[in-house]
């Protein structure tokens, strides 16, 4: 048998509930050919019979709990495709998001990363917001991501197609990475190679309450999220540091991370202008009203804590 042309590697932990939908999406795609792969990272709920229900028609792999970094990694390793296809167990795809993805590696042979918007929706299925990423960056990233500690308007997992060539060459992903493990794709394939970016929207994001997304960031959120932005960062440059450059990513630069620290410990008027500034110059949002939004809202935000 030749191999697939795309892999679909699904990852998941403790969404039984949800599984189901992102398997029948991916089975029921058209055009390529493409093997299916879910891990189940030692799911505790029914994960394991929503999974045998499936047959055949899924590579089930079976392990302990050690996160989604873990969980990606063994399923990248078990793959045979040419083109690796994420999709968390809570989102699912469109049709045609397989063929799209796959004509646009064939228009675009420099790209290691393929991505497009996602519909954000709740349980249910009731739409909730503008799809994402808003804005669309594409070509080569690595001097933005430069000036930005490796920020972009980056996608989410189930939005991210990679070359196995891309993959290979940036390594499995850091297993610390136990949460948001998709910021190693978005984070270290782009250093490297040409992203590809495709204004439709080809799948659907779950919003739900989960360890990375809550009603309201509080202060433990924001600080999860704040060390997560700065392991990102060290292992980025840990990665630079073995291409034989001196190129490196500064925290200083991360705008999200800074924002959150003011949220945290709220500067004076002095601080919140000067933060302002940086936000306008801020090279991680492309867009210029964007930017200047974002920026803004540092001005206005008023009170300690968490966000009004």
């Amino acid at each position: 048998m030749p191999p697939p042309l795309v892999s679909v590697l699904v990852n998941n932990f403790n969404y039984g509930r949800f599984l189901g939908r992102a398997l029948d999406s991916a089975l029921e795609q058209d055009g390529p050919s493409a093997e299916i792969i879910v891990v189940d990272d030692g799911s505790q709920d029914d994960s394991r019979d929503v999974i045998a229900g499936y047959g055949d028609a899924v590579r089930a792999i079976f392990q302990p709990n050690q996160g989604q970094a873990a969980a990606m990694n063994a399923a990248i390793k078990a793959s045979r495709g040419a083109v690796l296809c994420f999709l968390d167990s809570d989102d699912w795809w469109h049709p045609g998001k397989l063929d799209a993805v796959m004509r646009a590696f064939d228009a675009s042979p420099a790209a290691g990363l393929v991505y497009h918007r996602l519909q954000p929706v709740r349980t249910g299925s009731t739409v909730i917001d503008r799809p994402i990423p808003r804005t669309l960056c594409q070509g080569d990233l690595a001097p933005r991501m430069l000036r930005s500690a490796g920020v972009w308007p980056f996608p989410m997992t189930s939005a991210i197609a990679v070359r196995r060539a891309a993959m290979q060459q940036v390594g499995p992903i850091p297993e610390g990475f136990r949460i948001s493990a998709d910021a190693w794709l978005v984070g270290a394939i782009p250093l490297l190679w040409w992203v590809c970016a495709l204004p439709q929207v080809l799948g659907s994001y779950r919003i739900h309450q989960n360890t990375w997304h809550r009603a309201q960031d509080d202060d433990a959120m924001l600080r999860r999220r704040m060390a997560h932005w700065a392991l990102t960062v060290s292992q980025l440059n840990a990665f630079l540091a073995t291409r034989a450059t001196d190129r490196r990513l500064d925290l200083r630069d991360h705008f999200p991370h800074r924002v959150a620290a003011a949220r945290l410990r709220p500067p004076d008027l002095r601080g919140r202008v000067g933060l302002f500034l940086s936000g306008l110059r801020f090279g991680g949002e492309p867009h210029p009203l964007r930017r200047g939004r974002d920026a803004l809202r540092v001005l206005r935000r008023h009170g300690t804590g968490a966000a009004p």
